[in-house]
């Protein structure tokens, strides 16, 4: 059953409300096409007034900001003093300019820059969907809880899998372990688990437990007593009496101090702390959610980890995919920062050159979102003009992109060209992949193992084999 989606179109030039129009019905006409859009256009901005004062039931309004008789920016502050409630996407031929930014205080969500591709307007209506409010023809699914993963951007069905778990757990107040490379999100996930249950309204405090000294840290999560200390001349609640009805994000839990572990595995069996300095226990009800790169499993054989706090910790477990298991979502996160970056650095939305574009797209991102969001920033910094090109990215991009790699058998062949042994070059060529898995994980052996698709007792053993320890 598609979701009917309801839009108002308002530009004074009839042919972008033709072409508004165009790209939204042929939408309609995909048959994998989640929603069905119901189109109303309109060039006129007094009547349009009256029609969205008649009739307050559209979920979504296409707004020209440079109009005659009522502009935009005019328009929006009647808007606020009525009852629409529907979301508001601004439209400007003049990028991201002072006006735009106004329609933003003045109540837009979003804004799209003239002229735009059919993508570019789909992109902005599929970023901006938790502003809307969707209907759908099916009274039962009316009923049904709204979902809110507005943060993340992907179309990636590993990403989407996630969605659903999350979709399923938000509401039991069970622990759960996010894992996954630095730079990929971890933390929006946990977001996302918080907003979409009924703590949402409470708060999501986040803290790196690799960031803050052991001798801190204590104190930081669990609070402490006036002259408990030397520098305790007043009582300080913790973040977990902070976090309490909501939820507490622990990043980097693989880092938590070996003391803290059995703290913290108390607080998850009995739902009290005991502030330092104090002997008074304080319950709580905190929906704990943690998060490593590292191992966990490898931590504990290694006596670093608790084993009975990781069991603890990882009653659920979604584990995040790297940004080069995703490439299909690369392009559509380079539009999203272009946007995000435009609106940090008040300029116009620069265009991404094609070849810059696929240089980007065939990058190996071992920092992940996080490297990429930061070089598209660097790029925006660095652009001569308005267009950003191959010459603007990084060193790094432009080596992997100019390098011209002979494929890794040829490579060996041409090497020991006399030597035509193919027990021989196969032998070379699993220590090869197994030393450039090893680089690529930084000497995790159990996410190598996963990378060569073997297990881990191989991959030891190979690595025993060919004396690569």
């Amino acid at each position: 059953m598609k979701i009917i989606q309801k839009i108002f179109i308002l530009d004074d030039e009839e042919t972008i409300t033709q072409s508004l129009r165009a790209i939204l019905n042929h939408e309609n006409t995909k048959a994998d096409s989640a929603f069905q859009f119901e189109i109303t256009t309109s060039s006129d901005s007094c009547t349009a007034l009256q029609t969205l004062k008649d009739k307050n039931d559209f979920d979504l309004l296409l707004i020209d900001l440079k109009m005659p008789q009522i502009d935009g920016l005019t328009f929006l502050r009647y808007l606020q003093k009525s009852e629409f409630k529907g979301a508001i996407i601004a439209m400007s031929a003049s990028g991201i300019s002072d006006l735009a930014l106004e329609a933003i205080r003045l109540g837009a969500v979003d804004f799209i820059t003239k002229p735009f591709s059919p993508e570019e307007l789909l992109f902005i209506l599929k970023k901006n969907r938790r502003h809307l409010n969707f209907k759908d023809t099916n009274p039962q699914v009316q009923q049904q809880p709204k979902s809110n993963f507005s943060e993340i951007i992907s179309q990636d069905p590993k990403i989407l899998e996630i969605f659903e778990v999350i979709t399923k757990i938000s509401n039991f107040n069970t622990t759960v372990l996010i894992t996954g490379e630095s730079g990929t999100g971890k933390e929006l996930i946990a977001k996302a688990i918080h907003q979409n249950s009924s703590r949402k309204d409470h708060k999501f405090i986040a803290i790196n437990c690799g960031a803050i000294p052991e001798t801190l840290l204590e104190s930081e999560l669990f609070g402490y007593k006036k002259g408990s200390f030397t520098d305790a001349k007043s009582d300080k609640k913790g973040l977990f009496e902070e976090a309490n009805n909501g939820t507490i994000f622990l990043d980097e839990i693989g880092d938590l101090p070996f003391l803290l572990q059995v703290k913290l595995l108390r607080v998850l069996q009995e739902r009290v702390i005991t502030p330092i300095g104090s002997s008074e226990q304080i319950p709580i009800d905190v929906r704990i959610i943690t998060a490593t790169l590292k191992d966990l499993e490898e931590e504990v054989q290694k006596g670093n980890f608790r084993e009975d706090l990781l069991y603890r910790l990882n009653v659920i477990n979604i584990k995040v995919p790297a940004l080069r298991e995703r490439r299909g979502d690369i392009n559509l996160l380079l539009d999203y920062f272009l946007e995000k970056q435009a609106i940090k650095f008040k300029i116009a939305r620069p265009t991404l050159e094609a070849t810059a574009r696929q240089a980007l797209i065939n990058y190996n991102w071992q920092g992940n979102i996080r490297e990429l969001e930061n070089c598209l920033e660097q790029a925006m910094i660095l652009k001569t003009g308005n267009i950003i090109t191959v010459k603007d990215l990084s060193n790094k991009i432009l080596t992997q992109q100019n390098s011209q790699y002979i494929p890794l058998t040829q490579q060996i062949i041409v090497e020991n060209s006399k030597n035509l042994s193919i027990k021989q070059h196969t032998t070379d060529i699993e220590k090869a992949l197994i030393l450039k898995a090893l680089e690529q994980t930084k000497g995790n052996r159990t996410q190598a193992a996963k990378l060569l698709e073997i297990s881990h007792r191989a991959l030891l053993y190979k690595i025993k084999e060919y004396g690569l320890s």
